[in-house]
């Protein structure tokens, strides 16, 4: 079968994972929070932090009431949402198409620097009430680098950061990790938007930045390795 595929190596391949399978016995019942899974506890779980922190869900959630609060009409801001949607769409298709040419961690890197820039400027245009008309078209390009980097990238690299013995617990958590930091954003957007209308999107465009660092110091690229190459990277026992 890994011939048929174009697996160069195909015998080394099948006795890498001979070799990862017979290591995963008598590990069935092991604990995830353990130190030396600390790496890619790391990975999966501050990937699913930045996904949430990044805004994105408050974003989705309240495209409406960003638009009328910049003064579009209800009319005007529902067929901005069809576009932002169609968006979303598009770019998610085109990252998943190009994924394992360009890597995981060059779409990250290239969409925190994409959608820090998008925050920024539509900070600024809440904190001076200039330039309206460019909402639109920073929130759609902010939609566009998102979709082409975390929205593609988190749950691929959730599942390839943690070995066989607890990949089902590694993914379990860092799903967890990405769906109850969504509530927390979305329950507290309106509040801190209400209080500050430019306050949120400079947090959010700050909590990028952080990513573009944290993935540029501390991610290591996985595209074109195996699981078995992954597992031995992170030195797991």
């Amino acid at each position: 079968m890994l011939r048929l595929t174009g697996e160069a190596n195909y015998e080394q391949e099948l006795q890498e994972i001979r070799a990862s399978i017979d290591a995963e016995h008598g590990h069935a019942n092991e604990p995830l929070l353990s130190a030396k899974y600390r790496v890619p506890l790391f990975l999966a779980v501050s990937i699913a932090f930045f996904n949430q922190f990044s805004g994105i869900n408050a974003v989705l959630y309240y495209l409406n009431d960003i638009f009328a609060s910049a003064g579009f009409s209800k009319v005007s801001s529902g067929l901005q949402a069809v576009f932002i949607g169609l968006t979303n769409l598009i770019f998610t298709m085109i990252a998943m198409s190009v994924i394992d040419k360009f890597g995981r961690k060059k779409l990250l890197l290239i969409g925190a620097v994409g959608t820090s820039g998008c925050l920024a400027g539509v900070a600024s245009i809440f904190a001076t009430d200039k330039r309206p008309d460019l909402l639109i078209w920073l929130l759609v390009t902010y939609i566009a680098f998102f979709a082409f980097s975390q929205g593609a990238v988190i749950w691929v690299y959730i599942s390839e950061v943690f070995p066989n013995r607890v990949r089902a617990k590694g993914q379990s958590l860092g799903s967890f990790t990405h769906w109850i930091t969504a509530p927390l954003i979305s329950l507290g957007f309106p509040s801190v938007a209400r209080w500050s209308k430019p306050l949120p999107f400079v947090f959010f465009a700050a909590i990028t930045v952080v990513q573009f660092l944290v993935v540029l110091i501390a991610y290591p690229e996985t595209k074109g390795a195996s699981l078995e190459e992954i597992q031995k990277e992170f030195s797991v026992a």
